[in-house]
């Protein structure tokens, strides 16, 4: 039934000459690329602790994707069923193995959590309409079956429970924080031995290798540098930086200023990187860097002109 769904949507596309495609392209890569823009403006501009939350949802439920598609270790759908045929460049976007759908949980960790700390039933409108769109979007471009993106929004909601629960505690015991922050810096570590060390699949056709393992695990280098960005990040500026959000002139107007220098570098740290590094090291180090920039480095700036 899956596959039957995809070479319909597929059949769709082709009968309409892709008249949807260039939509929900921008969809779904806004979900992947651009949509840490939300919770660096609730961050740097309207409250912290809510930036926070959102950006813990977003780390601790990629590496927790991350680790269930290393476990499964299922293949993308044009490689179970050739008929499958992704549209446009989709397949640039597609990286690691298929279930669940990186695209689905980062969309409902942002997308959910942001609507959680609002409150607000617009917010939670467009939420559902993001996480919608998202979702149907990677069916749609044939990246991803119903299963991949189902089990990716329930992962993710899961993820904002747990992450909601544990934070709620430890405002209730804020002398137990840098324990959970020592954890989540385990955890992460963790996922990265197991990324390396796991047996993989190795299906061969034709005496050509399938999947290379070594691919597949470049998503998890990806997640663990934004869990380890967030934690490190969180740990530094709680310590030294102290910085406080400013819903003022000023503020908005160094928030967009930093958001503009936060999209130059989504562009351009990781192609940057590989020149410098090998792409697990270059993925993981730019994922670093960007959390660290958003958590420590521009509040600090922030922090320094406003006073």
């Amino acid at each position: 039934m899956d596959f039957q769904y995809l070479l319909w949507l597929q059949n769709f596309r082709e009968s309409t000459n892709n008249v949807l495609t260039p939509f929900l392209m921008s969809v779904s890569d806004f979900a992947i690329f651009y949509s840490i823009l939300i919770p660096t403006f609730i961050y740097w501009c309207i409250n912290k602790r809510n930036g926070l939350y959102v950006f813990f949802v977003l780390s601790i439920n990629g590496m927790l994707a991350s680790f269930v598609k290393l476990t499964a270790c299922v293949y993308r759908p044009w490689i179970k069923d050739p008929r499958i045929i992704p549209a446009g460049n989709a397949k640039q976007t597609a990286t690691g193995y298929s279930f669940p759908s990186g695209h689905t949980t980062m969309s409902t960790a942002i997308y959910g959590s942001t609507a959680v700390v609002s409150g607000k039933k617009l917010f939670y409108f467009l939420a559902v309409v993001g996480i919608f769109l998202t979702a149907f979007s990677r069916n749609y471009l044939g990246v991803h079956t119903p299963q991949d993106v189902i089990f990716g929004f329930l992962l993710a909601v899961f993820s904002i429970y747990v992450t909601s629960k544990g934070l709620k505690y430890f405002e209730r015991n804020r002398g137990k924080e840098n324990l959970m922050l020592t954890a989540l810096f385990i955890f992460g570590l963790f996922v990265l031995v197991y990324a390396e060390y796991k047996p993989y699949p190795m299906d061969y056709v034709d005496g050509k290798l399938i999947v290379d393992p070594q691919r597949m695990t470049l998503e998890a280098w990806h997640v663990a540098g934004q869990l380890l960005g967030c934690v490190a990040g969180r740990f530094i500026e709680k310590h030294y930086v102290k910085f406080s959000p400013r819903l003022n002139f000023r503020g908005i107007i160094f928030t967009l200023i930093g958001m503009l220098i936060l999209y130059f570098i989504i562009k351009n740290l990781t192609p940057f990187m590989r020149k410098l590094v090998e792409p697990h090291y270059a993925r993981m180090a730019a994922q670093f860097l960007t959390f660290f920039y958003v958590i420590v480095i521009w509040p600090a700036v922030m922090k320094i002109f406003n006073s």
